[in-house]
């Protein structure tokens, strides 16, 4: 019997370092950095590889700018294929660009008086606030888009969000503000998918609407949401990254557990368990961020491997390109997109002093980091690609027939 290797362990001291790169590869040996050391050489890797990336997030990343701190220029890498997030993420990306509110968001101390913000008609989230009259202007600028003639008929999230994205880059470029979430992700046709689009004030404000046609206070209200339509669109670029996209691979990156963590690893189960469709296969890179201790039971603390299980990471990968961290992401995040970022421009450096067979050849693995910037721009696919899912779903007829039927106990 042979023994398993021993792999010394060996450091650098961190004024050796040139780069964040060698920091996280080097620096970082034990306990709970060794796990980052983890996550960054499995993004390294999955990057590289150019596995197109699907992004999780839950958590108030807009009202806290991180979106615009570190989300941002990870998707303007060209290398996110979607993001799946909440409805508040999307209702707070619009209220930097509002009219008449310049910074409307300030910090506050996360163990101060809450009754005396309250008093001042002050918004806590942990130690972000804004006046509360920056929501009832938000509130107005939705019951306007949503009113809008474009917007009355049902129509999947994604398209609702893609056209909100729209309407909050115009206000923001009459304002003179920076982009948001939803206006860089329109602009670069990547998918924002929410799985729980009813628990947050974007539909809050469209239930206003529905309940003023519902009373007779407006003669009519047509928007409504396609859920269906929605997820069924999410399997459809499950599809493509397995069998369109050259990789014939998918990766993930999950940032806070809850319904977007869930919403980003259903497609497998969906096309696999649902729709019987053959030769599906669940993420070959996994890395998850997670504050949930593993012991709570929750889809937010599961890791990996629990998925492997259920077929939403693939059984023959997860031991090499999967890792779970527990910590909250806000601490990490810029740490690692800024690593990752600065390896693709010294990639990029270093690729214009040679062939592109002379680059593979000095540096195998990492041409996915020079993919183009434009992204993969699924948006825009999204009727080709679920009416090539619509035909494996017609030619899988005869086994979706025999699914629908169960043996039922006699029901009154």
């Amino acid at each position: 019997m042979s023994e398993t290797p021993k792999r010394p362990v060996r450091v650098r001291r961190v004024d050796e370092c040139s780069s964040l790169d060698e920091i996280f590869r080097n620096c970082l040996p034990a306990f709970g950095g060794a796990y980052l050391r983890r996550i960054y050489t499995i993004l390294d890797r999955a990057i590289g590889l150019g596995c197109p990336l699907t992004v999780s997030i839950a958590g108030p990343v807009t009202v806290s700018g991180q979106h615009q701190a570190w989300l941002i220029p990870l998707l303007e890498t060209g290398w996110i294929a979607y993001l799946s997030t909440t409805d508040a993420v999307c209702y707070h990306d619009g209220h930097r660009s509002l009219d008449n509110r310049i910074d409307p968001i300030h910090e506050v101390p996360i163990f101060g008086d809450d009754g005396a913000l309250r008093d001042e008609r002050t918004i806590r989230v942990t130690d972000m606030a804004f006046d509360e009259d920056v929501l009832l202007d938000q509130d107005r600028f939705l019951t306007s888009v949503l009113t809008r003639p474009e917007f009355q008929r049902k129509m999947t999230g994604t398209e609702l969000r893609w056209r909100l994205g729209e309407f909050y880059a115009e206000q923001e470029r009459q304002n003179g503000v920076r982009a948001g979430l939803l206006a860089t992700c329109s602009r670069l046709s990547i998918p924002v998918f929410v799985g729980a689009p009813g628990d947050g004030s974007v539909f809050l404000n469209s239930m206003k609407l529905w309940a003023m046609r519902k009373a007779g206070v407006i003669p009519e209200y047509g928007f409504d949401l396609d859920l269906h339509a929605e997820v069924f669109e999410a399997c459809a670029y499950h599809r493509w990254g397995l069998f369109e996209n050259s990789v014939h691979a998918l990766a993930t990156l999950i940032l806070g557990g809850g319904v977007p963590k869930n919403y980003n690893l259903q497609p497998e189960p969906a096309l696999g368990q649902v729709l019987g469709l053959p030769n599906v296969r669940g993420y070959n890179f996994d890395v998850q961020i997670v504050t949930a201790p593993v012991t709570d039971g929750s889809l937010s603390s599961c890791p990996p491997a629990e998925a492997v299980t259920w077929g939403k990471v693939d059984k023959d990968t997860y031991l090499q390109a999967t890792e779970s961290l527990q910590a909250d992401y806000s601490m990490v995040m810029p740490f690692l997109v800024g690593a990752l970022l600065e390896n693709r421009r010294r990639y990029l450096k270093l690729s214009r002093c040679m062939t592109a067979e002379e680059f593979e050849l000095e540096h195998p693995g990492v041409a996915g980091y020079l993919r183009p910037t434009e992204g993969y721009r699924l948006f825009e696919q999204r009727d080709r690609l679920c009416e090539l899912l619509t035909a494996d779903v017609r030619d899988n007829r005869e086994w979706l027939l025999q699914s629908v039927h169960y043996p039922l106990a006699k029901h009154p």
